[in-house]
Formats: structure tokens, C-alpha cells, sequence
């Protein structure tokens, strides 16, 4: 998915919603390194080395930016909450296909894959597709860097190459998926790059293609008051980083995905982030710092289609 306008051709990882799949990449390489890691991915580490450069630098305990807080800012008080973070949600999203592969679900959607690699780092049932939704360039990156290294799927993987404006379930039903079969859905990170009508469609998209049995997970934020969001905006904008995180964002909610779910016949729970970092033993950013209304507003839910 690339949001606010169509440049679609020009796919870059270093850039727009590339670097910041690679600076998801890094906490979660960040997390990994700590004794009492949240949640191990060790194809994060993989991705940012590949790239080099400040994304290899930021693996480095004594690497700085001259001002104390790390390459990226991912050293500083922010970034330390937003590597917790990243934690906490592959953790959950972890357990959540864990319980999916439990109940019998051999058909797994992640949609807006960015560098995710469950596919290759999950113990999956026998039999288990893992279908794989993205701009063909992400891919293509994904696949290059993990067979250069020698990864092997743990699963049936299907790339879809598809833009997620476009018809993405035609695209899906044509790589094979079954929608009379139970499935299993992920959204990470995505509904913020979506606007309100964006993410309505997605949810629709997911309900007509599962059936009965089948499980959704979604990360979703509340939206900042607009004039506030404005103001993030406006200073990005001043520090000359027109294209950072909230110029690329949309404020917006079609609704809370629980509520959503519920109505069209799923059973849905939400798990607040502080409560989930706070049940794994991790700090919770207070309300009057940098990272802590952000974190604040962000929830994890499950669903399941009876």
C-alpha cells in the first residue's frame, strides 16, 4: 500500500513507506538483542544489513548520531518505547496465528507484507499457504535478501504482487485461496496508511473471502485530534522531512475494528497496548511524554467468524 498519491513505479526501501517497514525492521532487530526479548525475528537484523549503511549501523550498541539518542532516534527515550512496542505486537500477532494454527486454519493472509517474515521464522502446521500481499518491488526485495541468506519457508508461501487500491481479492482467489476454507488475516501497521473509505473496503474485502471459523487480526489507532495532527504534520514539514511518518499517515477511522467485526457477525476483543505491555512486564510511555498519547491510542484485536 502507498499512500497520499500513485507513485507506485517508484519503490524505493530507503524511502517513504519503504524506510519505515525498514525502521519496523530495526526495532524488532533492537528487541532481539535484549536477554528478555519480547519476541525474536532474526530475518529483521538480515533486512537491515542487507540495506547497510545507518540501517546496519543501528545494530551496533555504540553507534550514534552525534546527539546521544542513536541512529534513528531508536536510543532515545522514544525510540526505547517504540522497540518495546514492536515487541509487544509480534508477540501478539505471534500467539494470535499460533491459536489460528491450533483451531485447524491452514490458509494464512498477510496483507501490506512489508518485511514481514512469519512465513519463514513460524512453526507452521503441515500443509499451511501463507499468502503474501504487497507491491511486487517489496517482494522482490524480501525474496532476494532471504534467499541470498540462505531462508527457507516454513510454509507453502504466494506472493501476491498487488497494490491493495486495486482488486486484491480477484488477485488472492487467483493465487490459489479458497474462501470456502477457514482463513487466517493479519493487518500490522497498515490502517494508518489508509483513509476511512480505504479501510471500510479492506474490512469488506476480508469478510467476503472468510468463512465461518476463519480469524482476523488488525492494529488499529485512534485518530489524533485533527488540529494536533496538523501540527505533527507542519513540523515534519519545517525539519525538512516532508515525506516522513505523518505526512504519509491518515488520521482517519471507518471504525473501531471490534464494533466492525461485531456487526457482521464475528466475535471480537480488543487488547489495549499499554495493558499488553504492561501484562509482559514492559513500561508504559507516560501520558505527557513524546511517545506516550501515541501509544497510548494504539490497540491490538482479534476476531473469529462464527
Amino acid at each position: 500500500m502507498r499512500p497520499h498519491g500513485d507513485d507506485r513505479d517508484t519503490w524505493d526501501i530507503t524511502t517513504s513507506v519503504g524506510s519505515t517497514a525498514l525502521y519496523v525492521a530495526a526495532a524488532r532487530a533492537l528487541e532481539a538483542q535484549k536477554p528478555d526479548a519480547l519476541a525474536v525475528d532474526p530475518f529483521a537484523e538480515v533486512f537491515c544489513r542487507a540495506v547497510g549503511g545507518d540501517w546496519a549501523d543501528v545494530l551496533d550498541p555504540a553507534a550514534g548520531d552525534g546527539t546521544g539518542q542513536g541512529v534513528f532516534g531508536l536510543r532515545s527515550d522514544f525510540g526505547g518505547h517504540f522497540v518495546s512496542f514492536q515487541g509487544a505486537r509480534t508477540r501478539y500477532f505471534d500467539a494470535y496465528f499460533a491459536r489460528a494454527a491450533d483451531a485447524g486454519v491452514d490458509q494464512i493472509v498477510v496483507l501490506a507484507a512489508g518485511l514481514d517474515s512469519r512465513a519463514y521464522r513460524l512453526p507452521w502446521r503441515d500443509g499451511t499457504r501463507v499468502y503474501e500481499l504487497d507491491q511486487p518491488q517489496v517482494l522482490d526485495f524480501k525474496r532476494q535478501v532471504l534467499a541470498s541468506n540462505g531462508a527457507e519457508p516454513r510454509a507453502e508461501r504466494r506472493e501476491v504482487a498487488i497494490d491493495l487500491r486495486d482488486d486484491w481479492p480477484a488477485a488472492l482467489r487467483d493465487a490459489g485461496f479458497d474462501p470456502t476454507r477457514p482463513s487466517a488475516w493479519i493487518a500490522e501497521g497498515l490502517l494508518i496508511y489508509l483513509p476511512a473509505s480505504a479501510q471500510e473496503q479492506l474490512f469488506a474485502g476480508i469478510d467476503d473471502l472468510a468463512c465461518p471459523g476463519s480469524w482476523v487480526a488488525v492494529e488499529e489507532g485512534r485518530p489524533m485530534p485533527d488540529e494536533m495532527f496538523r501540527a505533527k504534520q507542519q513540523e515534519e514539514r519545517d525539519a525538512g522531512e516532508d515525506g516522513s511518518f505523518f505526512t504519509l499517515v491518515y488520521n482517519e477511522q471507518t471504525a473501531p475494528a471490534q464494533e466492525w467485526f461485531t456487526r457482521h457477525g464475528w466475535d471480537a476483543d480488543t487488547t489495549a497496548l499499554p495493558d499488553h505491555l504492561a501484562r509482559l512486564g514492559r513500561p508504559v510511555a507516560a501520558e505527557d511524554s513524546e511517545a506516550g498519547p501515541m501509544l497510548a491510542s494504539i490497540s491490538l484485536v482479534t476476531a473469529r467468524k462464527v
